[in-house]
């Protein structure tokens, strides 16, 4: 994901008006104890920017031919600006709203690796336990090699199973009934590698989940996972059978074919489901990935929610590496590689700035769906459309950008420790003298690698260069045991680096002192 630029903001502010039915509103729902956005300021100047993520949207869904499109854009623990465009009947002229109920396709997949995190946390499985314990089916499945090891639970929740890229077959599996499926699986798989290699997607591996899901729960995993995850959050009127859905609520699937929409039939609910078969509106699913940014930053609170928040950071970590992409650009030209992984149903990737972002698309004949966060910003989006693998991520990116381009959003600060914020106050009253009973504060390491007279000799040198002592920067901790600081001074300044040991009273096990220039 990308930063807007402001000569892109304005382009997109002054394309031609399309004439399409507009319905943009906003809505909050706080379901849990989620902290408030961290920058108010900057919240209050993001809104500003909702007018052009409105234009977004529609422009979006009128150059692509979406019938409809529906957002919802997520900061601190609430759905805080949505809005719909088009229709999402075009026989009944039905426009479409925010509480309009779209199949989100893959979308349903960390719901999924969610419950299979619960049913860990509460001692039902083991992520390493091999599939075969709970569906001996796979015992039947074959294998490539002879070498090749059982296919565990984290194989399955990260695409590494060794299962073929399946889309757009598995995407047709979706209404099997659960005899017929695991008669494919008793009739032999074939595989493109041997578990725990490479990432591949795969459908079919997590229609497996669903399946170890329905054993270890003893109830059907869309039963488990709607009292269990979304129940539980608010999201109530979500389903997974479109025959429960209201008409008037229900948004049909389309293709755009010779200029014209043909409605693609809906698939029925079936054992295939865990993959994608999910259908939500904006206002249930925002209230799902306000769950996602309440799990960070680590902290004490108690929990609130119906997983814990570490289980929801599980999720967001790269398990599988996918691939670097080196001739990426931001979108002012420069080049600005990135890498990208996949966690538990869920992408993730870092670009060249730092920046992470977990998200995950969803496309099924008739629907295209995607929903992305920035973590460490605490801003996440989502947008529903009702065309063939409409996927409106690139418009989510946009979007995206764009409100934290005008709200001038800077990711959340570490706070340091208290032992890392001791440590800096004795290293400055250490320095420059260092005087034999200040030293009780480094590790048994500390004077072997380098003795205490060549450190008092180098330091006295680098302060005198350096000149009188100004003020003292604030320190900045890349962890709560590592860190840095600025000592300004009237000459040059003084780069100071520490890291602390393991032990119970961490001690300093590193201490680097370099010049700045100012």
């Amino acid at each position: 994901m990308k930063y807007l630029f402001p000569l892109i903001i304005f382009a997109m502010i002054g394309c031609a008006e399309k004439k399409t039915e507009t319905i943009v509103h906003t809505n909050s729902v706080q379901r849990y104890a989620i902290p408030h956005f961290a920058d108010s300021a900057a919240f209050s100047k993001m809104q500003e920017a909702f007018p052009v993520i409105e234009k977004i949207y529609r422009d979006y869904a009128e150059q692509n031919h979406f019938p409809a499109i529906s957002f919802g854009v997520v900061a601190g623990g609430q759905l805080v600006y949505s809005g719909s465009v088009g229709t999402s009947n075009i026989a009944n002229h039905t426009a479409a709203t925010t509480k309009s109920l779209f199949r989100i396709a893959s979308m349903s997949k960390s719901f999924t690796a969610m419950a299979i995190l619960k049913l860990r946390d509460e001692g039902k499985l083991r992520l390493m336990d091999p599939v075969s314990k709970f569906i001996p089916e796979m015992n039947q499945a074959g294998a490539l090699t002879q070498d090749a090891p059982a296919i565990n639970i984290q194989n399955l929740l990260t695409m590494s199973a060794g299962f073929p890229e399946d889309n757009p077959w598995g995407d047709r599996q979706l209404d099997i009934a659960n005899e017929e499926f695991m008669k494919q699986i008793s009739a032999g798989i074939s595989f493109s590698n041997v578990p725990g290699v490479n990432y591949e997607y795969s459908n079919l591996g997590f229609a497996l989940l669903g399946k170890i899901i329905n054993k270890v729960s003893g109830t059907p995993y869309q039963k488990y996972i709607t009292e269990h995850i979304m129940k539980p959050i608010g999201m109530n009127d979500s389903r997974w059978e479109y025959d429960e859905v209201p008409k008037e609520q229900l948004a049909l699937g389309y293709q755009w074919i010779d200029n014209e929409w043909k409605e693609i039939p809906l698939l029925h609910d079936g054992a295939y489901g865990a993959m994608g078969g999910m259908i939500c509106s904006i206002e249930d699913f925002s209230k799902y990935v306000a769950l996602h940014l309440a799990a960070w930053p680590p902290r004490n609170e108690a929990e609130s929610g119906p997983i814990r928040r570490s289980s929801i950071r599980e999720m967001h970590q790269p398990w599988r590496f996918n691939m670097l992409i080196t001739d990426s650009k931001k979108r002012t030209g420069e080049l600005c590689p990135i890498t990208t992984g996949y966690g538990y149903g869920l992408n993730w990737r870092k670009d060249c700035r730092d920046i992470v972002r977990v998200a995950h698309s969803g496309g099924l004949p008739g629907f295209g769906s995607e929903w992305r966060i920035y973590p460490d910003y605490g801003i996440g989006i989502v947008a529903f459309s009702n065309h063939t693998y409409g996927s409106p991520g690139a418009a989510n990116a946009i979007a995206l950008d764009t409100l934290i381009a005008i709200g001038g959003l800077k990711p959340r600060v570490l706070s340091p420790s208290q032992i890392l914020n001791q440590r800096k106050e004795e290293i400055i009253k250490l320095v420059p003298a260092w005087k034999e009973d200040q030293t009780n504060i480094f590790a048994e390491n500390f004077f072997l690698d380098e003795s205490l007279e060549r450190r008092r000799e180098s330091t006295r040198e680098i302060m005198e260069e350096a000149g009188a002592i100004i003020s003292i920067h604030a320190l900045e901790p890349e962890n709560q045991l590592r860190g840095s600081f600025i000592i300004k001074c009237e000459k040059k300044n003084v780069f100071i680096f520490f890291t602390l040991t393991p032990e119970k009273e961490a001690l300093i096990q590193q201490l680097d002192i370099e010049l700045r220039d100012k």
